[in-house]
């Protein structure tokens, strides 16, 4: 093969990979997870063994369990579901995440692992320093809190993470607001002792949830950004080509504080029932030479194509969480969809399984999913429209 050839071959490789998991029944084939294990295990070359894992708490503690070098990050969550006393049929609402931690107490979500991703390996291959695994909520839409409230160590959960991210900026009270957090929290304090997680199985069961916490979580959820994903300083094409963006993402919309070349700064805000489709596309610096093409620093992007004003454009997010960004825009999606279905039970919609697939269909006018693009070449590449809706069997 030349380089062109097996640069076109291995970008399709990459594309299928990518894309044939749109199907739910991929992910919960044992063939198809043990495939993406051993390539896992392989390219880093990790032997299968008994090893220990800590996963942090929001609040900065940490749950050791052990584990296999070949767990998967779905396995290792009910470890520590188990640790906790996190009830069973929660487990869809938290999710492991590969967190760096930076100077000054801040931290950068990089990554939400997969179900059929190994924790160990993600942890021991990634090229970010000072990383380790945490567990959080994994839902963008705040009302889902109230199916929590049963579960002693889910609001536990919650909690902790609201002040994590009120401490974080993440979320951002009014002074007013932030002074009856902080009251309620020292209130809790006094009363409650803290949130006690004990290593023992906890029997979930309903209980009383105390008036500080309760009024705590019920202010929390009128803060601006309650529950959302912020992620690192990014930049974007939005007022202007190159602007900084500090992106927020939940409560159905995808929130952007855009800096301009004059310093000034822009809230601009996406309501998710505009987002048509999106593309993650590999950005990266080829370097000639005699053998294979090598590609250098490479970068991400994530196009949103929205509707404005009759007509669709396209806005850009240069990030390399748009892993993670895309993630958070399909779990928007799949949380609209189990909506619209229990209001509507008479409606034929298909509902995907939770955080597992890549497209949905709401109505006949509307489609909402991802693809993603290999890495740009010399040659520019065209903007064109996200096309994985016409894939049919036969063409994988």
């Amino acid at each position: 093969m030349t380089t062109s050839m097996a640069d076109a071959r291995r970008d399709q490789l990459e594309q299928y990979l990518q894309n044939v998991t749109v199907d739910p029944k991929m992910l919960r084939s044992d063939v198809f997870v043990d495939f993406l294990k051993l390539v896992q295990l392989d390219t880093f070359s990790i032997t299968t063994k008994k090893s220990s894992l800590d996963v942090f708490l929001p609040d900065g503690r940490s749950i050791q369990v052990e584990i296999l070098t070949s767990d998967t990050a779905e396995r290792v969550l009910e470890m520590v579901s188990h640790e906790i006393g996190l009830c069973r049929e929660l487990l869809g609402y938290f999710g492991l995440f590969l967190i760096q931690f930076c100077k000054e107490g801040k931290f950068s979500v990089v990554k939400k692992l997969a179900d059929f991703e190994l924790p160990y390996v993600s942890l021991r291959s990634s090229e970010e320093a000072n990383c380790k695994v945490g567990l959080r909520k994994w839902y963008m839409d705040p009302s889902l809190d109230s199916m929590l409230m049963d579960c002693r160590a889910a609001v536990d959960l919650i909690y902790m993470q609201a002040i994590q991210d009120i401490e974080k900026g993440w979320t951002k009270p009014t002074p007013a607001q932030r002074q009856k957090l902080e009251a309620l929290q020292k209130e809790d304090s006094q009363t409650q002792n803290g949130s006690d997680f004990c290593h023992e199985i906890v029997i979930c069961c309903k209980w009383s949830l105390p008036p500080p916490l309760e009024q705590f979580l019920e202010l929390s959820r009128d803060v601006q950004h309650y529950g959302y994903v912020q992620l690192d300083p990014c930049t974007c094409d939005y007022l202007e080509p190159g602007c900084g963006a500090i992106v927020s993402v939940g409560n159905d919309e995808i929130s952007c504080c855009i800096t301009l070349p004059d310093n000034q700064t822009q809230d601009v805000i996406f309501q998710m029932n505009r987002v048509k489709s999106w593309q993650i596309t590999f950005l990266g610096t080829l370097l000639d030479m005699d053998g294979p093409q090598r590609t250098l620093n490479q970068n991400l992007e994530l196009r949103v194509q929205y509707s404005k004003d009759s007509r669709s454009q396209w806005f850009v997010i240069y990030t390399k969480q748009a892993f993670l960004l895309s993630s958070c825009l399909k779990k928007m999606i799949s949380e609209k969809m189990v909506k619209l279905v229990a209001e509507n039970p008479e409606m034929q919609i298909e509902v995907p399984e939770q955080a597992k697939s890549k497209k949905y269909h709401i109505q006949q006018s509307q489609k909402d999913c991802s693809s993603f693009l290999p890495r740009k070449s010399k040659i520019k590449v065209e903007k064109v429209d996200c096309v994985f809706g016409t894939i049919k069997e036969e063409d994988l």
